[in-house]
């Protein structure tokens, strides 16, 4: 009982002072600044003019390797900035993409998402900047990305990293299947209480730190905008990729180095809320993921890293920071 006075009494602060932190925040994050330069790629996909925002941090003194770091589905380019800046530092060229519907990236009315797609997209830019050769960080939906992007690229990727990737189960096969239409109507009821509560939930175990806000507001802040029904569409639309495009059936496929970084107390998967209680318990269970997935990619690595959540490169840095530079090198 104490403790669920002690959650409310949270809540209650936090919708007190949540609406006055709330910034409202446009489509493209105009009023948001990224921690390094923004540069864009102007391209044509579907038919349709498209603008794909990216950072290209590069180093004081170079050790000639590139890392292109690829964010998660409630996240953007911008949680990157302590790794980016770490990597910088020991002289590694960083690309840091935000995916189109992403972040600062264009939003489409009408998109066909795919993993492959996207992939090519963020191709497109390594061409731009004539890298052949990068190794590359997914999280959560990014390692999702990461792996398509590895097994459409092998003679790009020089090594593959995940860090908690959602993915590692085929949620199709566990909970039933929602469609666009609902999961836009779910996406338009999002506040930022609704944000917060699913972050502390499964990203956190339930310990809410100041330097969590940031992240929580970036999406949040959304959701007062006038776009925000467009981001909400997009947001159903790749809800809808992950959803029906698993890449759990090909890891076994992949011709690269690859490293799994794995917080073990994380238990996100998509759709969770929609199985059955038996179900639900079984699903993102990391601790056991991790080890799965390891087993089915040829050539890998698994570092566990005990009590931390979704994510790593956030809650626990230099946990996560250790293992991804003894990799790199």
């Amino acid at each position: 009982m104490k403790k669920i006075l002690v959650l409310f009494f949270n809540l209650l602060i936090f919708m007190v002072f949540s609406q006055e932190k709330l910034k409202n925040l446009d489509a493209t994050l105009s009023n948001y600044e990224y921690p390094f330069e923004v540069k864009y790629l102007n391209f044509k996909s579907q038919n349709q003019d498209l603008k794909m925002a990216y950072m290209d941090v590069l180093p004081k003194k170079s050790n000639g390797k590139s890392v292109l770091l690829l964010h998660g589905k409630n996240f953007n380019g911008a949680y990157w900035k302590q790794t980016a800046t770490e990597l910088s530092k020991l002289g590694y060229r960083v690309i840091i993409p935000d995916q189109i519907g992403f972040g600062k990236s264009s939003k489409p009315s009408q998109y066909q998402y795919s993993f492959h797609q996207l992939a090519q997209n963020t191709k497109q830019i390594l061409d731009e900047l004539k890298i052949d050769k990068i190794n590359v960080l997914g999280h959560s939906m990014g390692g999702m990305l990461a792996t398509r992007f590895a097994l459409m690229y092998p003679e790009t990727t020089e090594k593959l990293i995940l860090e908690n990737p959602i993915g590692l189960e085929d949620y199709k096969t566990l909970t039933p299947y929602v469609s666009v239409d609902k999961m836009y109507q779910n996406e338009l009821k999002q506040t930022a209480e609704d944000i917060k509560n699913y972050q502390l939930k499964f990203y956190y175990d339930n310990k809410w730190k100041p330097e969590y806000d940031e992240w929580m507001y970036l999406l949040a802040g959304w959701t007062v905008n006038k776009d925000y029904p467009l981001i909400a569409w997009n947001a159903a639309l790749t809800y809808d990729m992950i959803f029906t495009q698993p890449v759990v059936y090909e890891f076994p496929k992949l011709k690269v180095p690859t490293l799994l970084i794995i917080g073990t107390r994380d238990r996100t998967a998509l759709g969770k809320a929609n199985a059955s209680a038996d179900v639900q318990s079984k699903m993102g269970l990391y601790q056991n993921l991790g080890k799965e997935t390891q087993k089915k990619i040829p050539n890998s690595r698994l570092v566990e890293i005990e009590n931390i959540g979704h994510l790593p490169h956030i809650e626990a840095f230099d946990k996560f920071i250790k293992p991804l530079v003894e990799f790199l090198k």
